[in-house]
C-alpha cells in the first residue's frame, strides 16, 4: 500500500528495510472521504501528507466566505502549510478531500526524530523544500503574467487525467476567474 511513497523517496534517496520501517513508524495512514479536511485554516493541527490515492485542494477562506484556492494535490503529491508546520504557527490554508483519498501523514515531532534516526532523509527533505518553492514560484508567475486561458489550457495539458476530479467551481477558483468565465474559456477552447 505504501510502495508509491518508498518510490517518491527512493528517487532522490535509496532507503534500506530497516529505514522504510522507521518512516512507516513515524508515519500515519489516513482515510478522508470526500469534502472532509486534514486541515483548517487557523487551526493547530498541521501535518506534512503524501497523498497515496484521491486528491485535495489546498485554499484560503476569504473575508467575503469565498475561496481561492492556491494548489491541487493528487496521487503522488506532498502537501503542507509550510510555515505552519515548520514554525508550528496557526494553519493559514485549508486542505480538503475532493474526493475519497488516502494519505501517510507526519507531524513535526515525529518529522524531527525521523531525522535523528535516517540522517540521510534530510537530503530528501532539502530536495522537496526546494521543489515547493519552485511551485510557489511557477504559481506566482502564471497567476502575474498569463492569461486565464493560458492558465487553463497548461492546468489540462500538466494534469489531463485530473481535470475530470475537479468541478468547474474549483477550477474557476483556481484560475481565479468566475464559473461564467471559466464557461467560456471551455467553450472557445
Amino acid at each position: 500500500m505504501y510502495k508509491i511513497l518508498r518510490d517518491n523517496i527512493e528517487r532522490k534517496i535509496a532507503l534500506t528495510d530497516a529505514e522504510w520501517n522507521t518512516i512507516i513508524e513515524k508515519t500515519e495512514f489516513i482515510k478522508l472521504k470526500k469534502n472532509e479536511f486534514l486541515q483548517t485554516q487557523d487551526s493547530n493541527s498541521v501535518y506534512e501528507g503524501f497523498v497515496l490515492k484521491g486528491a485535495f485542494k489546498i485554499y484560503i477562506l476569504n473575508e467575503n466566505g469565498s475561496e481561492s484556492i492556491l494548489f491541487f494535490a493528487f496521487e503522488n503529491d506532498w502537501m503542507c502549510d509550510i510555515e505552519s508546520f515548520y514554525h508550528q504557527k496557526p494553519t493559514k490554508y485549508n486542505i480538503k478531500a475532493i474526493e475519497d483519498s488516502e494519505i501517510v501523514v507526519i507531524n513535526k515531532s515525529n518529522k524531527t526524530l525521523l531525522f535523528k534516526e535516517v540522517p540521510k532523509l534530510i537530503q530528501f527533505h532539502i530536495s522537496m523544500v526546494e521543489r515547493a518553492n519552485i511551485l510557489i514560484q511557477e504559481r506566482l508567475l502564471d497567476v502575474l503574467n498569463k492569461t486565464s486561458k493560458q492558465r487553463y489550457l497548461e492546468f489540462i495539458k500538466k494534469h489531463p487525467d485530473k481535470t475530470q476530479k475537479i468541478n468547474n467551481k474549483n477550477l474557476s477558483s483556481y484560475l481565479g476567474v468566475s464559473h461564467e468565465f471559466l464557461s467560456k474559456i471551455k467553450k472557445n477552447v
